[in-house]
């Protein structure tokens, strides 16, 4: 009777493994990061192609949906002007510029927006 109970325990015991195992190889697989569609090389946008004059009307469509527009606009137009790129879009897609991506504040936050 105890070794029909040992052996009951060890089969839930592998079982519970091999299960465990499986949904861990399911929740690491994540997908790399696509890239932004119609933005990057491919059509000459990328870092530092921008030219200064160029940041104002790319940091207006940045900060188009923000309630912070005015500081928005400050540290965008600052970013763009040392990292001559925008990320496209109003928020998000910062992979494509690294500099303004990378640019920090003093307690490590992101500074450009």
């Amino acid at each position: 009777m105890a070794r029909n109970l040992l052996a009951v325990v060890m089969l839930c015991v592998v079982a519970l493994l091999a299960l465990l195992f499986e949904n861990q190889a399911a929740v690491t697989d994540v997908p790399a990061a696509q890239p932004v569609p119609g933005y990057g090389a491919m059509n000459g946008i990328t870092q530092g192609s921008l030219r200064p004059q160029d940041c104002g009307s790319r940091c207006t469509y940045r900060c188009s949906n923000t309630a912070y527009k005015k500081p928005c606009m400050f540290f965008c137009q600052k970013c763009c002007t040392k990292c001559l790129c925008v990320p496209p879009g109003t928020y998000g897609n910062k992979q494509v510029c690294p500099c303004y991506n990378d640019w920090k504040t003093k307690r490590g936050g992101p500074k450009c927006p």
